[in-house]
């Protein structure tokens, strides 16, 4: 027998043990040799012990089961099956990744798991009410982000905005931005570039199922002295829908059960303290927009503004030009 068929019988006994075995469904040495038999290979039962134990030396965790029923079956695998599950629901929950696109990931996935496990990630699988992007550039995007932050140069692109007829349609006449990129990241199950703004001199953000025509240019990257201290973490805390805004220090005066509320959004760092037997003060770091006064809106009578007076001022506009749509 050549090498490179004792090669090839090594490899398809490892495929079969991947794909058809677990603890609960092992193979016998006769089992692996009959599904040798769809590959057109063949083995007897010396031959597959001695192949199994080739692969136990190469890594691969194959157990042995004993009894009437036993057999050989993968143990530990790369991925376990609650690994799979979260990466599975990560998939369906993200609004960035097109439908297609979503079933060709948990396809892959389902690979990555025997038979049996892949019948339970498909048994969990629900997107076909998902909110989804029909715009399938964002992956070729993200590769291209990644690409310019590893060779340290800006990128260009044109960047739409939605009609009312349903249609992406490029923001300035369709001119060009162009930008340094230096992080990306995801909100509300849908990705943005962090980027350096030359000509606006500040940090911008960017959806990047919006962006269109992206490529990297052969300009470096600018702004790095921005960036020297930037926390991506404390960035998406205080940046409310990704909509930009003035950082202002808020105080919020809020009922005692929204406590989780707060935590939630602005982490465990913050100083919690007492007002009465009801209520706390707290002082939060927060982009000024109106997302963040829908965000306290929608919190309602629980959650005042307490500070500065300027802010407090201003979410008073803001819910009076809100009335005053609903007036008679």
């Amino acid at each position: 027998m050549s090498v490179s068929i004792v090669k090839l019988r090594i490899l398809y006994i490892m495929k079969i043990l991947l794909e058809k075995t677990d603890a609960d469904h092992p193979m016998s040495a006769a089992d692996i040799g009959k599904a040798l038999g769809e590959y057109e290979m063949s083995a007897d039962r010396k031959t597959v012990y001695n192949d199994i134990e080739t692969l136990n030396e190469f890594g691969m965790d194959i157990l042995q089961a004993r009894g009437t029923n036993g057999g050989y079956y993968v143990g530990r695998r790369e991925f376990e099956l609650p690994e799979l599950k979260l990466l599975v629901d990560a998939v369906q929950a993200s609004k960035f990744i097109s439908r297609n696109k979503s079933e060709e990931l948990i396809r892959k996935l389902e690979n990555l798991a025997g038979k049996y496990d892949a019948s339970q990630l498909q048994r969990n699988v629900f997107i076909c009410n998902r909110l989804k992007t029909g715009n399938e550039t964002v992956y070729y995007n993200v590769d291209k982000i990644h690409a310019a932050i590893l060779e340290n140069k800006q990128i260009q692109y044109k960047y739409a905005e939605w009609t009312v007829q349903k249609r992406l349609k490029p923001k300035k006449n369709g001119a060009f931005y162009t930008v340094s990129p230096w992080a990306l990241t995801w909100d509300d199950a849908y990705y943005y570039l962090i980027a350096y703004d030359e000509a606006a001199d500040c940090i911008k953000h960017y959806r990047v199922d919006k962006m269109q025509q992206t490529s990297v240019t052969g300009r470096e990257r600018i702004g790095k002295e921005r960036f020297q201290n930037f926390d991506l973490a404390e960035f998406a805390k205080k940046t409310f829908s990704m909509y930009g805004g003035c950082d202002e220090e808020v105080t919020l005066v809020c009922e005692n059960d929204i406590v989780g509320v707060i935590l939630d959004r602005f982490g465990q760092e913050v100083f919690i303290v007492p007002v009465d037997e009801g209520h706390f003060r707290v002082r939060v770091l927060a982009a000024v927009s109106p997302q963040f006064f829908g965000w306290i809106t929608g919190i309602g009578e629980k959650m005042r503004i307490a500070a500065p007076e300027h802010v407090r001022e201003s979410y008073r506009e803001y819910l009076l030009r809100i009335v005053s749509g609903y007036s008679v």
